[in-house]
């Protein structure tokens, strides 16, 4: 496009700046525009259109029309669209990489790493497609025989968050396609370029016009164009990630048209490390987990409870491993920690450790805001680890969403059990342990809707991904359930005559 990019693209094609609805790449109705910050020089780098509630009703009325046809499409043309839509990703992934990069930044290995992850869940939904089935069964009255079938819901409208931009988009767009909804999609703020390229590269893949729409907006907008989004009558579905604090919001304005709404939400989520566990295994899983994405995800451990008897070792190896993590540019060549992505999340950082200290906790390495040292133009903050947690302390109670892990000592498996549960979160909860009898009893008393059991990142294209509690409900990804999401069952009777 026009922008003049701070770095070359393979497929220049692929950087989109304008809105998608109804198959037209458009201005917002106003010609407004919003600056897009790069997180790791803090400049602005390019510029999206900056669309209002009055940009949303021509969007979902072209989805709307656009579902009247591809509702009827053939399970297995659907199935081929996502498999070229998936080929056409992975042709392009590497521009899609540096975009990324530049829009959340994440090291470039990072954002690459979204895109094998993330093109699991186009495959997978591909061959989902062609699996949806109904029931028939023999009800207790006699002659008669009752069917169900499953249907498209309709309309569909997501509201994606910024930390796994790609991932996001075809974790839920996968689904809604294969089940033959059409979807809009709002793209937070700080990542438009990511989602208008996936949908450049769907339009190109064949789907109909209208079926994938993408409306970038502001955050002074954001609020005012999710609402219209979200009771827009003719919209059927809305699935949100992001905070528990606007997934409510999300819930309530859903609520007065009684749409159908899968919410994945906030995390604050436990990590447990047993005296017998695997310390090399935990640790290298930990860190992996915690240290991704500068600590940006909803399923990063954001307490890590580790038993005494092994509490001091554990903690000198996971020092040693923090202070080995190089940060920088996510574009810089081997960087393998970049910037979080707002600076927000650099106040919330800051709070966090000088409440920390306040309340006695003991700073191992890390602990300051690099931003506006020399070398660091952008949102950075050292990777830190705290020792001596203790769960008064903000960094407990409150989702992190910065690369500062805090180490909680416990002494019995009922302990344990009873502070990972002691949240309102319930998104997921993780254990190391080689007691078999524990792996089971952990399984069942840990109120999350997801466990690993000796595994950290466990997210996958197979397994249903959602939480419990205040961490939202329904789910996404998985056999069946996804697809689900985006269906209606109808129950149809028949009566027979002459027969039994």
């Amino acid at each position: 496009m026009a922008q003049n990019l701070p770095f070359k693209m393979n497929n220049p094609d692929l950087f989109r700046d304008k809105s998608l609805v109804g198959g037209e790449w458009i201005p917002s109705k106003s010609g407004k525009t919003f600056d897009v910050y790069d997180p790791g020089s803090g400049k602005v780098w390019a510029t999206a259109p900056d669309n209002a509630p009055e940009d949303t009703d021509a969007a979902v009325k072209a989805s709307y029309e656009a579902f009247q046809s591809f509702r009827k499409t053939n399970p297995r043309q659907r199935a081929q669209w996502l498999l070229k839509w998936d080929q056409l990703i992975r042709d392009n992934r590497d521009d899609l990489a540096r975009i990324v990069t530049y829009e959340c930044g994440k090291p470039i290995a990072e954002a690459q790493g979204e895109l094998d992850y993330a093109l699991g869940f186009t495959w997978w939904f591909a061959g989902e497609a062609e699996r949806v089935t109904g029931t028939v069964q023999m009800p207790a009255a006699p002659n008669r025989r009752v069917f169900t079938v499953k249907q498209p819901i309709g309309v569909a409208v997501a509201l994606v968050p910024w930390n796994f931009p790609i991932a996001m988009i075809l974790r839920k767009a996968g689904a809604a396609m294969a089940a033959g909804c059409t979807m809009v999609i709002k793209p937070s703020p700080e990542t438009p370029f990511s989602v208008l390229a996936l949908a450049y590269l769907a339009e190109q893949a064949g789907f109909p016009k209208g079926v994938f729409s993408v409306l970038p907006t502001s955050m002074e907008n954001t609020p005012a164009l999710s609402e219209a989004l979200c009771r827009h009558p003719l919209v059927k579905k809305v699935t949100f990630t992001g905070s528990t604090r606007v997934g409510k919001l999300v819930a309530k304005h859903c609520s007065d048209g009684l749409k159908k709404v899968t919410l994945e939400l906030g995390g604050n989520c436990p990590f447990i490390v047993f005296d017998d566990a695997n310390l090399d295994q935990a640790a290298t899983q930990l860190m992996a987990l915690k240290y991704r994405h500068a600590g940006q995800a909803c399923i990063t451990a954001n307490r890590v409870y580790v038993q005494k008897g092994v509490y001091d070792k554990f903690a000198q190896v996971l020092t040693e491993k923090a202070k080995a993590l190089k940060v920088g540019h996510g574009a810089t060549e081997g960087v393998t920690m970049g910037p979080v992505t707002t600076p927000r999340s650099l106040d919330k950082a800051e709070a966090h450790i000088a409440d920390a200290k306040k309340q006695g906790g003991q700073i191992m390495t890390g602990g300051n805001k690099l931003m506006g040292k020399e070398g660091y133009e952008g949102y950075f903050f050292e990777p830190t680890l705290i020792t001596g947690a203790k769960s008064e302390m903000l960094i407990a109670q409150e989702e992190q969403f910065s690369p500062i892990l805090a180490l909680f000592e416990f002494d019995t498996e009922d302990e344990a059990v009873q502070k990972a549960n002691d949240t309102s979160m319930g998104l997921a909860s993780y254990f190391f342990t080689k007691n078999v009898d524990r792996t089971w009893r952990l399984l069942e008393n840990l109120e999350a809707g997801m466990i690993g059991m000796n595994t950290g990142n466990s997210s996958a294209a197979e397994t249903p991904f959602g939480g419990i509690k205040e961490s939202g409900y329904g789910k996404e990804s998985g056999k069946d359930v996804a697809v689900n999401e985006y269906m209606v069952t109808k129950t149809g009777t028949l009566t027979l005559e002459g027969h039994y």
